[in-house]
């Protein structure tokens, strides 16, 4: 009776058992309870990268349509370098008609910018190109399977035209520049990608209130949400002399405060607070299909945050009143020619305040790119600038 009940009281405890054997019970268990967590987090970690990478939305139409006209585009730029053309649709998917003006269901597109990252990582320069700019748009299919004739138009029309392979090629025609991937980004995922930042903020001289725009607020130091940004952006009427130069200053310093709050925050460096960026980002996204993936866009984030602030540079198109019509523009030669020139080549450019420099003024040679040349100066601003400095 004593040696049955001594075996039933040790059957399932361990507390009798050799200090060793104790040891290596409790190491097994640790490495269960290890790889259980390991494999919840990878698990967890698998399914944020599919879901990121599911909403990107591919343009597989544009890469076709510019197949056709391989011939006749320019070269492949400088080794390692990247242009990338962003254009921003007036998309209303997803929104309610009355938002920001009625929905034709016709996309225009009002803010292009062609982002050129140099080979080295040194520098990143957004040249916007103005929605007004008298431009050749060449032939172009729409998107009834039909073909636009070539003219000379404003800018804006190439993308309602033809989407995004017509701008391109009418970017590529403008500037002679290789347009490697382009990104479109519609009204919901800038609001989402400001949202996702909690906010931007911005300096105000005057109180702003623009019913058109939905927008109003007041003079100073504020932090806006993405439906008031969207607003500050694409308002024209009530903020400057109402024209479209005034506002793609005011998107470029817009642009630069958010670039400078992702780098000082360190919303680029942290995985917790990227996610939501990407998040709202992918989900508003077209891209082409070389830049279709989360790891492709992953590697152009990486590229960027290591950039400082103060070599991530916004400049407009050199131009002026077109003289047939005040409310056109026209490029300003030969300073348009040498920015094209310089990017083309994947050598450095500068930028200072419009109010201090002369358009296309050589200053000494970039000390990071030697054997250059001297640097043209363009009028413009770095994302170190802000709206507030």
């Amino acid at each position: 009776m004593s040696d049955s009940d001594d075996t039933g009281s040790t059957g399932g405890d361990t507390s009798g058992e050799p200090p060793a054997r104790r040891e290596r019970h409790w190491l097994r268990r640790t490495a269960l309870g290890a790889s259980v967590v390991v494999l919840a987090a990878a698990g967890a970690g698998w399914w944020l990268y599919r879901k990121l990478d599911s909403n990107i939305t591919t343009d597989t139409s544009a890469a076709g349509e510019l197949s056709r006209y391989e011939k006749e585009r320019p070269p492949p730029g400088a080794l390692h370098a990247r242009n990338i053309l962003v254009i921003g649709s007036d998309s209303r998917a997803g929104q309610d008609d009355s938002e920001y003006g009625r929905n034709t269901g016709t996309q225009r597109s009002d803010t292009v910018i062609l982002l050129h990252l140099s080979t080295r990582r040194k520098s990143v320069t957004a040249v916007s190109v103005p929605r007004d700019l008298m431009v050749r748009i060449p032939s172009c299919r729409k998107p009834d399977g039909t073909r636009t004739r070539e003219q000379l138009a404003q800018f804006n029309w190439s993308f309602m035209y033809g989407g995004a392979a017509c701008t391109i090629r009418t970017v590529e025609r403008l500037t002679g520049i290789r347009v490697d991937h382009h990104v479109v980004i519609d009204f919901l995922g800038f609001k989402r990608m400001v949202d996702a930042v909690d906010g931007v903020e911005i300096c105000l001289k005057k109180p702003v209130d623009d019913p058109e725009a939905h927008l109003r607020l007041p003079a100073g130091r504020q932090t806006l949400n993405g439906e008031q940004a969207l607003g500050y952006v694409r308002a024209r009427k009530s903020l400057g002399d109402g024209s479209d130069t005034q506002r793609m200053d005011r998107q470029q310093r817009f642009l630069g405060s958010l670039v400078y709050k992702m780098q000082s925050d360190g919303v680029l460096l942290n995985p917790a607070r990227l996610y939501p960026v990407l998040d709202a980002a992918t989900r508003s996204l077209t891209t082409d299909p070389g830049l279709d993936s989360l790891r492709d866009l992953y590697n152009l984030v990486r590229d960027m945050r290591s950039i400082p602030t103060e070599r991530v540079q916004f400049l407009t198109v050199p131009r002026r009143p077109y003289p047939q019509d005040p409310n056109r523009d026209e490029l300003v030669q030969p300073d348009a020619d040498k920015l094209f020139g310089r990017l083309r080549e994947d050598t450095p450019v500068a930028v200072a305040p419009p109010r201090t420099v002369e358009p296309v003024n050589d200053k000494q040679g970039d000390p990071d790119m030697p054997n250059t040349g001297p640097t043209p100066t363009f009028p413009g601003i770095s994302a170190a600038t802000g709206t507030c400095k």
